[in-house]
């Protein structure tokens, strides 16, 4: 039982990062549709870095130095690609395509894993992306033959962008002491500047231009979407794998769903909704073989050396 308890926690709370982050497209393409892609963009990330930077203050945590702080700086510029590739994928297409595109990640990140691990993956697995790769079809289809449009394409391409990011925080922080919050500050710092400077000399009239819904959004996507979401996804994916943190997090596009038919009154017809649920099907089975496949080869031993555990389940 002591070891159940925090693994419920961790469980917990990378649902409550799939929550907001399931809420954020809705948010992110009204707020897009205030200021711009760039703009938005680069004001979540100063808003997130400020509020975060205060915590870090008045907690006076260390700040990474050396290789720490390299590794943080390129988390930070893959979290900075992600949710730029998002948030302009989302202003050209719908909340509830982009919130269902993006789940496959989860197809993505176990086929980085197995390659980092030099352990290839079984027949069956890709099955199971093929199957999320036709429901991809039926949900951009609109109900009839189309490639996707150009929104689509730059959610998918943020999802295999994610599965880098994930695969990548659970590698290269592993085993290493530097305080979450200050890592997580170094990235959203990293976000805010590369950010700013796309945006350049339109962010202070973009930000003269917010209505109050817009503030609402900015704060929310700054404070709950980037602030706690990336907080608790370094700090879960540091005691769990990368792959079960993306199962946990694979919420994602029921809640992006949900949050985009009843709030955002966007219209799903049966082909996407048919699509929607062979993609979140497809890419949970392939979790589940990928974690059958990877439990399978920690059970068996090595021919001439004791066993060892090289890549660990619980990080």
């Amino acid at each position: 039982m002591a070891r159940r308890t925090p693994e419920i926690v961790v469980d917990l709370l990378l649902i409550a990062v799939a929550a907001v982050w399931g809420a954020s497209f809705l948010a992110a393409k009204e707020l897009t549709g205030e200021v711009g892609v760039a703009p938005a963009v680069a004001l979540r990330f100063v808003i997130a870095a400020a509020a975060l930077g205060i915590v870090c203050l008045i907690r006076r945590e260390r700040m990474p130095r050396g290789r720490g702080l390299a590794i943080a700086a390129l988390l930070g510029c893959s979290q900075a690609a992600v949710i730029g590739l998002e948030t302009a994928g989302v202003h050209l297409t719908t909340a509830t395509n982009a919130g269902l595109l993006i789940s496959l990640a989860l197809v993505f990140t176990p086929v980085l894993e197995s390659i980092a691990a030099r352990a290839w993956l079984p027949r069956t697995y890709f099955v199971a992306a093929v199957a999320a790769v036709v429901g991809v079809a039926l949900l951009v289809s609109d109900g009839g033959l189309r490639t996707p449009t150009v929104g689509d394409a730059l959610v998918i391409a943020a999802a295999a962008v994610r599965a880098v990011h994930v695969t990548a925080s659970a590698r290269l922080t592993r085993g290493r002491q530097e305080s979450t919050l200050a890592v997580v500050l170094v990235q959203l710092v990293v976000c805010a500047v590369t950010s700013s400077a796309v945006a350049g000399a339109d962010l202070p009239a973009a930000a003269g231009r917010l209505t109050a819904s817009g503030w609402a959004n900015l704060l929310f996507l700054g404070l709950l979407c980037s602030v706690f979401a990336f907080v608790v996804q370094l700090w879960a994916v540091r005691r769990t794998s990368a792959t079960r943190a993306s199962i946990l997090m694979g919420t994602e596009p029921v809640w992006a769903l949900a949050v985009g038919v009843a709030i955002g009154g966007e219209a799903v017809g049966l082909p996407g909704l048919a699509g929607a649920v062979l993609i979140v099907a497809a890419s949970y089975a392939g979790q589940a073989i990928e974690r059958r496949h990877r439990r399978g080869r920690a059970s068996v031993p090595a021919p001439s050396a004791p066993v060892t555990m090289a890549e660990p389940l619980r990080r």
